[in-house]
């Protein structure tokens, strides 16, 4: 196993995420207890030592399937993260009794390492809201002892990363963000990435795999990659991607079989960047498999003949997420923090705005298709 530096600590390169699990009937809730602890044992005894649960995954049984798991292993042995849920706004007054719990369910006295939970448009004024002093009550429980390391994860763009940061950055230990070789550009994990650095602040990788999709490519793609390393699978090249990039402490997979765990231990037994060659293969191939979006440039040209005044180039952006992903939750999330009238759905479709449109986007039809799958 490969470990990273962090402050005084060793940490494996592959963390085990929890929000993946196995389940038992396709019941997402209902884990499969047994499983679990045959890949937490497997991953011990493998030199994986930081696990990364939350109050949501597995609608709330992660957290206390995880704990009473690595609880058959020495408490100095491991490393666990938890999360505060700020993805739920009707989280944001209940800090202190959420915590509470946490330590409960997962049956611990603290935690190795602790987060502010998705940082994103939705809840960044919530955040940054003193009336509900979330990272102020989270720096006391790191001075009692009760957390080691304060950090946050952010789906957020880079503006919304940037307040926090403006805010909480000299506090925060580390950043958790989406990064893969396909949100490289897509999600800008490069703007994110390079915000962290600016920082100074270690990188936690979590998505590596993109929800599996990086995992199974088509078969031509598949074959590119095996000619350029005939021994190396593909998922491995993701983890490859990761490897090249300065700054990534931990990457989080979750593992949701023994043989997942298996292959992904094997790859972080050695230390394999990709060459600049193998790297814009890669990179070249993310944007083949992105060559359905809509091509906008963020000109803008748009936003002053809308008489609606939308934001069309960013609601454009959630619409390639949205398509691309299937659904998701990136879009309806960033879509709360925007008032209802300037939504996809208060597009009136007179196509102003496709006149001026140097790519020739037919804007007000993506519009209501956004509109519907939204409804859906």
């Amino acid at each position: 196993m490969i470990y990273k530096d962090f402050q005084t600590e060793k940490l494996s390169a592959l963390g085990m995420g929890a929000m993946r699990l196995p389940v038992a009937d396709n019941d997402d809730s209902r884990i499969d207890v047994p499983a679990v602890e045959e890949m937490v044992d497997y991953a011990m005894a493998h030199g994986v030592n930081y696990y990364d649960t939350a109050w949501g995954y597995h609608g709330g049984n992660s957290e206390t399937v995880l704990g009473r798991a690595l609880g058959r292993h020495p408490r100095d042995s491991y490393y666990l993260a938890d999360k505060f849920p700020g993805y739920d706004l009707a989280n944001m007054p209940k800090v202190r009794e959420i915590f509470e719990r946490q330590l409960e369910k997962c049956g611990v006295e603290y935690f190795d390492f602790y987060l502010c939970h998705n940082v994103c448009e939705m809840n960044i004024d919530a955040y940054l809201d003193p009336k509900f002093g979330i990272v102020s009550y989270l720096l006391e429980q790191k001075r009692a002892g009760r957390i080691r390391h304060l950090g946050f994860s952010g789906h957020g763009a880079v503006p919304v990363l940037e307040r926090f940061l403006d805010a909480w950055g000299a506090e925060m230990e580390f950043g958790q963000i989406q990064l893969n070789y396909l949100d490289w550009t897509f999600q800008d994990a490069k703007g994110k990435m390079e915000l962290l650095n600016r920082w100074n602040i270690p990188v936690w990788v979590m998505e590596p795999l993109r929800g599996g999709r990086l995992a199974d490519l088509p078969e031509a793609d598949a074959q590119r990659l095996r000619s350029l390393r005939p021994k190396e699978t593909v998922p491995a090249w993701a983890f490859r991607f990761l490897q090249t990039l300065p700054g990534v402490t931990v990457t989080l997979s979750g593992m949701s079989s023994p043989e997942q765990l298996r292959q992904n231990i094997r790859t972080f037994e050695t230390q394999a960047p990709l060459s600049e060659g193998e790297m814009q293969t890669l990179l070249a191939m993310a944007e083949g498999m992105l060559s359905g979006r809509l091509p906008c440039t963020a000109c803008r040209y748009c936003v002053s003949h809308c008489p609606r005044g939308l934001d069309i180039p960013r609601l454009l952006e959630l619409y390639n997420e949205h398509s691309f992903t299937g659904g998701g939750f990136i879009a309806p999330m960033a879509l709360m923090a925007v008032p209802e009238e300037k939504h996809p759905s208060a597009c009136i479709g007179c196509r102003s705005c496709e006149r001026v449109c140097p790519q020739q986007i037919p804007i007000s039809r993506a519009m209501a298709d956004f509109a519907d799958r939204l409804k859906g």
